[in-house]
């Protein structure tokens, strides 16, 4: 979606921390719904980038590739650390989103990645940040999948592992599961399975 640039009036925009992430400060003006301006507002912005994250599916195993990892956020929200998720990563210059999906599939669950299908893209949270996430579903060989991976240049420690599809549905719908792009992903995956199951079919691995 488009907006039309005359209903917002920047009036500064200053970066007040340059750290592993960003934080701008915005202030701004909006049209209303009734035509008139908002009174000036001051809101931080964090910026992290955007990020891609995809579902390994191996249709003739039925098996989704899972990832495991150390979160500093759940841990400063008061909650278990160490998440299930799919594999994400952010978005370099000059990549693509579906170089990305191909790389970090490499990077945190040692898969290549055979083929890819678009799911969806949303903004993770529009009050206070920036970053969108685009989201692939693809197809893998994850029968050798398991083991440690991830860069050591940033401090990652990922244990993957093919988990049987029903499995990961189970933990989605028990909540154990709070990754909010995991969620999001399994979810599209469950409503359209059949359509990967038919599409990867014939598909040599």
């Amino acid at each position: 979606m488009t907006f039309d640039d005359d209903d917002v009036d920047l009036a500064s925009k200053t970066t007040v921390f340059q750290g592993f992430y960003r934080v701008d400060r915005y202030d701004v003006r909006y049209r209303r719904f009734d035509g008139d301006w908002s009174p000036e507002i001051r809101r931080e912005v964090f910026e992290r980038g955007h990020v891609v994250a995809v579902v390994l599916y191996d249709p003739a195993i039925e098996r989704l590739v899972m990832i495991e990892q150390f979160r500093p956020g759940a841990l400063a929200a008061g909650w278990h650390p160490w998440l299930v998720e799919i594999v994400a990563g952010g978005v370099e210059d000059g990549e693509s989103a579906a170089d990305v999906a191909r790389r970090e599939a490499l990077e945190e669950a040692d898969c290549r990645v055979l083929d890819l299908v678009p799911m969806c893209r949303f903004l993770a949270i529009p009050a206070a940040c920036s970053e969108t996430t685009e989201m692939f579903c693809g197809l893998v060989d994850a029968s050798g999948v398991g083991g440690l991976h991830g860069l050591d240049s940033e401090g990652e420690d990922i244990r993957a592992t093919a988990v049987p599809v029903e499995q990961a549905m189970d933990w989605l719908d028990s909540g154990a599961i709070v990754n909010a792009r995991t969620i999001i992903g399994l979810q599209w995956f469950r409503t359209h399975r059949a359509a990967y199951r038919e599409r990867w079919r014939d598909r040599d691995r």
